[in-house]
């Protein structure tokens, strides 16, 4: 079961000036241990990606057809990291060594209210660069035509649509659903740690420039929208674990 954390000293709330508002809606999606300048610089560094046009048209159906059963996204998230963290193992049987960069076979997330971030940590296989370029919005997977064609056929089945998406492996997508924007980093033996960050409409990959903070793995970091921070609540994300 992944274990639901709280950031402590998330609640912290005072009063602020339009200029502290200003520099916290800057700083929102800063990552741990980067700062605003930092941030900047990796993200002019970044390459920048077009969604390919079956992935965008995904990405509408899913954001247009579930918006009322939203919470399906953490349900994704996790499947796809458990997967992670099955395949890891599985090549650990024959090859011990790949679990040297991180031996814990673990499922973190991390409610930061404070920034209003959501952050799922798998130690999973991870990706390389070109994976966060292929799996994530490049090279539609070989489900994508299929999904569509299938989710045109359900579109007016919302229950129908839902299983659909775990089926075909597309269910990272979702994140759209409560994210405006979706920051991944990861980190897999055979390669540095990159940082893929996207707000649906393009998307850009760069190294990081914190080096290797995973060991190995994968962190999706969220930056809800404010009509989804509940699911910034401890018991919202326990109970929808939980289900």
């Amino acid at each position: 079961t992944p274990k639901v954390e709280d950031d402590l000293g998330a609640t912290r709330e005072g009063s602020r000036t339009d200029d502290q508002v200003v520099e916290r809606e800057e700083e929102a999606i800063k990552l741990d241990g980067l700062n605003v300048a930092q941030m900047k610089e990796m993200r002019e560094k970044a390459e920048k990606h077009a969604f390919q046009a079956e992935v965008t048209r995904m990405m509408k159906l899913i954001i247009n057809s579930l918006y009322r059963n939203k919470e399906i996204f953490l349900r994704e998230l996790i499947s796809n990291a458990s997967d992670a963290l099955d395949k890891i193992r599985l090549l650990s049987l024959t090859n011990p060594d790949v679990l040297n960069s991180n031996p814990e076979l673990t499922i973190r997330v991390k409610s930061d209210k404070e920034n209003g971030l959501l952050h799922i940590t798998d130690t999973g296989i991870g990706m390389t660069k070109t994976d966060l370029v292929n799996n994530l919005g490049t090279i539609a997977k070989s489900g994508t035509a299929e999904f569509l064609q299938k989710v045109t056929e359900t579109a007016d089945a919302p229950k129908e649509l839902n299983d659909l998406i775990g089926q075909f492996g597309v269910g990272f997508y979702s994140a759209f659903l409560v994210a405006d924007r979706v920051i991944v980093t990861s980190k897999n033996n055979e390669d540095e740690q990159h940082v893929w960050e996207s707000d649906s409409g393009e998307f850009t990959v760069a190294k990081d420039p914190r080096g290797n903070t995973l060991g190995r793995g994968t962190q999706v970091t969220l930056q809800l929208k404010e009509e989804a921070r509940d699911f910034l609540e401890l018991d919202t994300l326990k109970r929808l674990i939980e289900k």
